[in-house]
């Protein structure tokens, strides 16, 4: 089946591909050493994706400080991703400052399941890769072809994955950077009493033994 797609799921390894992007040819291992959002769009010259693609240029600045790079893709030509981004820097005088992928035969699209065949064959739905330094696949997000992504919330996620893998940690419901994080529960019973007998010196905060916060650390 020509349009048989890949199986991604967290934590795989992000498959390495070679292509040509807005600024020249790359592959997605040159990014080793940097988280990636890598996130597909439907089309070029389309209302909502030009909406996304503001506001990740907008954004840009706050995941490169996080040691993100943002790059996008669509199953549309260079030349036709060239002339959209200069459409958007004519018509907003925001430049595009991150790579758009040209993968007019979807081969890299369906290399990362892209493309959901019970919507459209010809476009990509709107998926985000989080993929780590070690080029690990993080998380996963999936946005129909009608509805635009929340930037906001990818951020988010990236800063939410950060700072677990820094201080060993897990984010609550609703976890915004600055707000307390959680401790995984204890593995043990004798780390369960300490837990339980002494939380305030474990600098944490207990509803239950199995249930504590602690303050986000800096």
């Amino acid at each position: 089946m020509e349009m048989q797609e890949n199986h991604i799921s967290i934590g795989m390894r992000a498959p390495d591909f070679y292509a040509n992007t807005t600024m020249g040819a790359m592959q997605m291992s040159d990014y080793k050493g940097k988280w990636v959002i890598f996130f597909s769009h439907p089309g070029d010259f389309t209302p909502v994706c030009t909406t996304e693609f503001i506001a990740f240029a907008n954004a840009n600045p706050a995941f490169e400080k996080r040691n993100a790079k943002l790059l996008g893709l669509s199953i549309d030509s260079n030349p036709s991703h060239l002339a959209w981004v200069y459409s958007i820097y004519l018509n907003t005088g925001i430049e595009i400052p991150f790579p758009v992928v040209a993968d007019r035969m979807g081969d890299v699209a369906r290399m990362y399941g892209m493309i959901a065949p019970d919507v459209s064959n010809s476009e990509t739905v709107r998926n985000v890769f989080i993929i780590d330094p070690d080029q690990i696949v993080r998380a996963i997000l999936i946005y129909p072809l009608t509805n635009g992504r929340n930037v906001t919330e990818i951020l988010r996620l990236l800063e939410a994955l950060q700072t677990t893998d820094r201080d060993k940690v897990v984010t609550p419901a609703n976890w915004i950077p600055g707000q307390p994080v959680l401790v995984p529960p204890p593995r043990t019973y004798n780390q369960l009493l300490e837990r339980v007998n002494n939380p305030d010196g474990m600098g944490l905060t207990c509803e239950d033994w199995w249930w504590c916060y602690k303050s986000e650390q800096k």
